[in-house]
């Protein structure tokens, strides 16, 4: 059977209607570009960088508020002091292997020098690809980095076996990239939220599908773990982008309710896990005043948005629903790999997951 995403396979998370691409994409300005890396000569890569840009690109001149979470700390995101003390972002987010961080990082800073900007701190985060990808031949360089930003689009989003997620597993099964959105309605206005994650991490007799055993049912006797001492260790990271006008607090709150959707799936964020997740809004131009009020650029206060606390259930709600649908579709995306020393990771097998919930879901 042929990869497919999750509501392809007939399966639904949640109730709140998805954007037109179930994809981070559908917050209006986000892309997202991929340069992954296969190949086993001179040395064996599993690996790649995956880029979300948070307004096509221009995000340097026209910051989004931003806050980050980290719900278990065992990994890296760079950027985080600047973006926690201002509530700004004002790079893309690039996620890669744990050991290229630094070149990413570089990479990223070239490209905002070459376009005329100065001082800068970019914002890359990272899960370990090391059991399928030989991490220390250091195969990702500058020149992917600045493929994955020239790549980047709106629309439909590779997930699984693609950039950053190339040589991650997940729940024991191969994992990768996987993305989701929800609208979610608000005083009578829609808003997106939309959902990125490079899912590395998780126990296999924990995992859950719209709260069904599913680890439990395709065990180790039904396919293989993919043979590391504990196949609860690893990362993920989640990128979450929302057009709903929120302050950096606000989107504190919403991005601490990644933990809702990610416990629904099974993760606990184990000891060994980093597990930290970042979310902007585009619905404000705090670098430039949006409604009129004053003037960013002479110092003058300028107008922002935001929604009422009390109406900002649904959008909690949305998140929810959106990382635990990604995680699921790079789950159900992601393809059979054999990597480095021979290690296999095993896609999950789309029928016997059909069978399994057809069997709880009659």
């Amino acid at each position: 059977m042929s990869r497919a995403r999750l509501r392809d396979l007939g399966i639904k998370i949640g109730d709140l209607p998805v954007g037109a691409n179930n994809a981070i994409t559908d917050v209006p300005g986000v892309t997202v570009g991929h340069t992954t890396l296969i190949h086993d000569e001179p040395r064996i890569a599993r690996t790649g960088v995956t880029v979300v840009m948070p307004r096509g690109g221009q995000v340097q001149n026209d910051n989004v508020f931003a806050a980050y979470y980290s719900f278990n700390g065992n990994g890296e995101m760079t950027g985080l002091p600047w973006l926690e003390e201002t509530g700004l972002l004002s790079s893309p987010v690039a996620i890669t292997n744990t050991h290229q961080v630094g070149v990413v990082r570089d990479a990223l800073v070239e490209c905002a020098s070459n376009r005329g900007g100065g001082w800068f701190l970019p914002v890359v985060a990272e899960t370990y690809d090391g059991f399928l990808n030989d991490i220390n031949a250091f195969h990702v360089t500058k020149e992917h980095v600045f493929q994955a930003l020239d790549s980047a689009s709106g629309g439909p989003v590779t997930e699984g076996n693609v950039g950053g997620g190339t040589g991650m597993m997940c729940h024991g099964f191969k994992g990768g990239i996987g993305t989701s959105s929800r609208v979610a309605e608000i005083g009578g206005a829609s808003f997106t939220v939309g959902v990125l994650v490079q899912a590395n991490h998780g126990h296999r007799r924990l995992l859950r599908v719209d709260g069904v055993p599913v680890g439990r049912e395709i065990g180790p006797n039904v396919v293989p773990l993919p043979g590391r001492s504990d196949d609860g260790e690893g990362s993920i990271i989640v990128i979450v982008a929302t057009d709903a006008p929120l302050l950096p607090i606000q989107c504190k709150r919403l991005v601490q309710r990644a933990t809702v959707g990610l416990a629904r799936t099974g993760g606990v964020g184990h000891n060994g896990s980093g597990d930290i997740f970042l979310a902007f809004s585009t619905g404000n131009h705090p670098t430039q005043d949006s409604i009129g009020a004053g003037d960013a650029n002479t110092g003058q206060p300028i107008g922002v948005q935001m929604i009422p606390n009390h109406h900002i259930d649904p959008l909690f709600e949305a998140i929810a629903e959106a990382v635990e649908e990604s995680i699921l579709n790079a789950l159900t995306s992601a393809e059979t790999t054999t990597g480095f020393q021979g290690r296999t990771a095993h896609a999950i097998p789309l029928d016997q997951l059909q069978c399994v919930m057809e069997r709880y879901r009659p």
